[in-house]
């Protein structure tokens, strides 16, 4: 009997529990039938940054508004938010929709309160089938407590619930007081799913200027750790679907994934290393471990080793850090 890949994900019906989460292999057209070919369950097409938007528009209106042409501007629609790279954006969702059988999930970052919700209606507009709040914020601000940040993160989430009808993930960063109560909170706020977890980029020093500088490092099997453990905890504990992100690269990176609850593990580093093909060997590699062991289905072995079903509930809590201490390993 062939093992049965499919799963659920934000009501939506996947094929393969393997999702092409954001970055530059979801960023073309062309990169996007190479997944779909490669067998994978969903897309996440690259966010789209209020702050970019903003600039763009900001720039167009300087450009027609110059003092010398003041008076020309009645000649000129009323500049959209939308200006050139967020026109393309849009025109992938829409090609996207049109060309994969695949479901198309589209990315969002904002920065305001009334940007969330106006490009969130954007997207679904653009005919997204679900989409992900990609929250990517540093709380770098001494004045602002823990419960403020977690307050504004909540409110974002409600206010695009009650703007868009459509499937909703909400893309966290681990670095938060207490997640498990985050993550319940923001499930209650209209959440459909959670996505664990943001990878922050972190800055280097360049010596000569002193200047914090971007220095991109992609993941590695090492890091599915943290969203291992969190995933483990959140299974059967918190009312929304759970995507592993971080750390996925090989078959069984995504079969610990499953096994600690995840309807989902996404990939992007991965396939930046290897290409859109390798998405058909990570599956290859998954249908063999789980037929090894008779498994039927991937839904019969999810959430098998978590905190709340598995044999050894106290490995994902302190008792995991007594035990390596104790090892010397």
């Amino acid at each position: 009997m062939s093992l049965d890949l499919a799963t659920t994900y934000l009501g939506l019906q996947l094929r393969s529990p393997l999702v092409a989460s954001a970055g530059p292999t979801t960023r073309t057209l062309d990169g996007l039938r190479r997944l779909e070919q490669a067998g994978v369950g969903a897309v996440v097409l690259p966010s789209l940054f209020e702050e970019q938007l903003e600039a763009e528009a900001h720039h167009v209106d300087d450009l027609l508004s110059g003092p010398a042409f003041a008076e020309a501007d009645a000649f000129f629609p009323e500049q959209s938010v939308f200006a050139a790279d967020s026109d393309e954006h849009l025109a992938l969702v829409i090609e996207a929709k049109a060309t994969l059988s695949v479901p198309v999930i589209a990315s969002l970052n904002g920065s305001s309160p009334g940007g969330w919700t106006h490009y969130a209606t954007a997207l679904a507009e653009a005919g997204a089938d679900a989409l992900e709040l990609n929250v990517y914020r540093v709380a770098a601000d001494p004045e602002r407590s823990a419960a403020q940040v977690e307050d504004e993160l909540l409110k974002v989430v409600s206010e695009v619930r009650a703007e868009v009808g459509l499937p909703l993930a909400v893309k966290l960063g681990p670095y938060f007081s207490s997640l498990p109560h985050l993550a319940r909170s923001v499930a209650a706020a209209g959440a459909d799913g959670l996505v664990l977890f943001n990878r922050f980029y972190q800055p280097d020093l360049d010596l000569e200027t002193l200047h914090a500088t971007p220095h991109l490092v992609l993941s590695t099997s090492d890091e599915l750790r943290l969203p291992l453990r969190w995933i483990g905890l959140l299974r059967g504990r918190v009312d929304c679907d759970l995507a592993l992100s971080t750390g996925v690269h090989t078959a069984e990176d995504a079969v610990k994934g499953l096994l600690v609850g995840a309807d989902v593990v996404m990939m992007t580093s991965a396939l930046l290393h290897h290409g859109p093909g390798h998405v058909a060997e990570v599956e290859a590699g998954l249908r063999a471990w789980f037929d090894e062991r008779e498994y039927e289905s991937v839904a019969q072995a999810r959430g098998s080793a978590a905190w709340a079903t598995g044999p050894d509930p106290t490995g994902f809590e302190r008792a995991n850090y007594l035990s390596v201490l104790a090892s010397g390993k």
